[in-house]
């Protein structure tokens, strides 16, 4: 494997974007999108079939698809739980995102899972977890069909998406619903509930977590880290939403705490909260790489 250079358009923007972010992530998030749509529609998806819409759970958005490469007999499995700030969001945010995850992985011979989940307010905590619980028990049932191994599943979950696969991983008010997976990748993950005055999603936190502030902590990643068991990744950009960054050195440190090993941590340089997860199947992988071998570690 290898990366490209990136399209001098593609350079231009994460660099005018990246030191300006936090200012206006909605916008910004926004350009990132458009940006890289086109490199993306264009990009290589050859050898790799996609079966939409299976549904995990009763619900319209308890639905997920699998990305299957050409040939897949016992392949390693890549789960990924999208993000949305607890409110928004989709396994297809627009004709590229967030397939382009699953297709790469796809490419590299691995089975991927696109999970759609329920949103707040009307799914509240801990219920996107829950949701997660029950797509990996799917996939734990039914993947098999599609030739990945039930037993080599990687769980990746992004921002609010990685909220919910670290609380599936880690909270104790799950244990009972958490089946064996190999390892899991938190990237720009919300590990701490807050509305401070920064957090530009505070309105989503608190649709999820509800109104008492007082309870936040104790349902947070943050609080369980200690406790999470499983081989960790935790990734953050170089340019976050407002101490997304802090919480994932924060998490890491708790964990290298409790293990006396310090987990895998990094901090993908020159990209933001959204391009962290748009530029996967366009021609940039260092991300990609990292993660696969980090989950091959996992599975020895």
């Amino acid at each position: 494997m290898h990366t490209v250079p990136r399209p001098p358009a593609i350079e231009r923007l994460l660099r005018e974007v990246g030191p300006v972010w936090h200012h206006d992530i909605r916008s910004a998030g926004d350009r990132v999108k458009e940006a890289y749509l086109p490199l993306l529609l264009a990009a290589p998806r050859e050898g790799v079939n996609v079966h939409r819409d299976l549904p995990y759970g009763p619900h319209t958005r308890q639905v997920l698809d699998v990305y299957q490469p050409d040939g897949a007999r016992q392949a390693p499995v890549v789960v990924f739980v999208h993000g949305g700030a607890f409110v928004r969001g989709n396994k297809d945010i627009n004709a590229a995102m967030y397939g382009n995850v699953l297709t790469w992985f796809a490419r590299q011979g691995c089975v991927g899972v696109n999970v759609e989940y329920r949103l707040a307010p009307e799914a509240a905590h801990p219920h996107g977890a829950l949701d997660v619980a029950a797509a990996c028990s799917w996939v734990g049932e039914h993947i098999g069909a599609f030739g990945g191994d039930p037993a080599s599943v990687c769980l990746v979950g992004h921002s609010a998406g990685g909220t919910h696969a670290a609380t599936y991983a880690c909270d104790p008010a799950l244990d009972a619903q958490r089946r064996d997976i190999a390892c899991v990748v938190l990237v720009s993950a919300r590990l701490a509930a807050d509305t401070l005055p920064e957090n530009p999603n505070a309105a989503g936190v608190r649709a999820y977590y509800g109104d008492d502030e007082q309870r936040y902590a104790a349902h947070a990643p943050m609080t369980h880290a200690a406790r999470l068991a499983l081989p960790v990744f935790v990734v953050n950009a170089q340019y976050e939403n407002p101490l997304l960054d802090v919480y994932a050195a924060e998490f890491t440190h708790r964990i290298a705490q409790a293990r006396r090993a310090a987990p895998r941590h990094m901090s993908v340089a020159d990209h933001n909260h959204v391009s962290v997860m748009a530029h996967f199947n366009s021609g940039e992988q260092l991300l990609g790489e990292q993660i696969l071998d980090f989950f091959e570690a996992a599975r020895r």
